[in-house]
């Protein structure tokens, strides 16, 4: 008698566009509601057309069926670059081209332009992930040689996936960001009150300039975000893009405008404004436990609103909802001596091309020992009271 759970009844699709999939299945396989591997999120880069074949990401999301119940997802794009990923590549694309060999196109399994770890193997309860992140590969590698695919890569996963993925011989890159931890705060006070004196008095005093200097902080949810408010949250985007890199930002107005629709529960704008006209925006993600800073953009240039609408704005929200956790994106060492904390992040990647495997191992090797080194120098810089969290 065949076990109904026999990975040999398990088949693996690609689909070209998120809508060949129903919209309740695929979310009811998002047990936490991490809001970037919502169904309505995803739907609205592609509907939006951030993502495509003219963006050089190409939606090839992996399902896997049990019979013909669906039973796993995994958002997963062809790239044709390496652009909006995070985990940086470049030299890799190089090695490949200077050897006559394609790098591109490459899989990948992440969200596009979130480098934010969490849910990237959607799975019906019940279910072995293991079991599934297996067959899976094997298919991807089945297809990489019919496709001609260089690899595949796991961007930003969770801890259950790569534990999961501990035995499939796949190579593990590692990053750092910085978090802030709720440690059960009831105020902003009690936060500042770990601090060492000096940091506790910067911070407030770069939050004190930016009153004094008769900017308004604003913060709006749900309902709360009308299209005015998006407007010119968009405008302020657009301008900061333009200005560092001289185009509008890889997202446009009709993507903000379908999230902000169909996810307005889970967002945040916080707004600043300057007699009554808008100087400032910020635009967050959460969840039932975590914060996410995403987007932010300025009209002008103002003392220390970078950090009161990316930074303390999100701190006071994250302790008002009670959330463990705030991601405020990456990089950034200046996060550390406001209390956001170094954590490591990781990628999964198969090489298929077996010369350039062991290369890349021992890059990811030298790589690591050096991100460990940078993580443990990181935290000395901490700026927290001794035995205060």
């Amino acid at each position: 008698m065949s076990n109904a759970k026999d990975s040999g009844l398990l088949k693996v699709e690609f689909f070209s566009r998120i809508d060949h999939i129903n919209a309740s299945e695929w979310n009811a396989l998002n047990a936490n509601n991490y809001p970037f591997s919502q169904y309505e999120f995803l739907a609205a880069l592609e509907s939006s057309q951030c993502v495509g074949s003219d963006t050089g990401w190409r939606p090839s999301h992996i399902a896997v069926r049990r019979h013909k119940e669906l039973i796993a997802i995994m958002p997963s794009y062809l790239k044709d670059h390496s652009y909006g990923e995070y985990v940086f590549d470049w030299s890799w694309a190089q090695a490949y081209q200077q050897h006559g060999l394609d790098y591109y196109p490459k899989l990948i399994s992440a969200i596009p332009f979130t480098p934010v770890p969490g849910n990237r193997l959607l799975v019906k309860e019940g279910e072995n992930p293991t079991e599934l992140i297996a067959k899976i590969i094997e298919e991807i590698t089945a297809a990489s040689e019919q496709k001609h695919w260089s690899g595949w890569h796991l961007l930003f996963p969770e801890a259950d996936l790569r534990t999961a993925c501990s035995e499939l011989n796949l190579l593990q890159r590692e990053d750092v960001q910085f978090h802030w931890h709720n440690h059960n705060y009831q105020t902003f006070g009690d936060f500042l009150a770990t601090l060492r004196s000096t940091k506790r008095k910067q911070i407030r005093r770069e939050r004190r300039k930016v009153a004094e200097q008769n900017v308004v902080m604003s913060r709006y949810t749900g309902n709360e975000i009308s299209a005015e408010v998006l407007e010119s949250f968009y405008i302020c985007y657009c301008q900061t893009y333009l200005r560092r890199s001289g185009h509008s930002g890889y997202l446009n107005q009709t993507f903000f405008e379908q999230v902000i629709a169909q996810l307005g529960e889970k967002t945040m704008i916080c707004l600043a404004t300057k007699e009554d006209r808008p100087v400032a925006a910020s635009l967050f993600f959460f969840d039932d436990v975590k914060l996410y800073g995403r987007y932010w953009g300025c009209m002008q240039d103002i003392d220390c609103l970078h950090f009161e609408a990316c930074y303390y704005q999100g701190i006071d929200f994250a302790i008002e909802k009670g959330l463990t956790e705030f991601n405020p994106g990456t990089q950034g060492e200046h996060k550390l001596v406001r209390g956001f904390e170094p954590v490591k992040t990781y990628s999964l990647h198969w090489i298929k091309d077996q010369e350039f495997r062991p290369a890349i191992a021992d890059f990811i090797k030298r790589e690591a020992d050096y991100k460990t080194q940078y993580q443990e120098a990181a935290r000395d810089a901490l700026p927290f009271r001794q035995n205060k969290i």
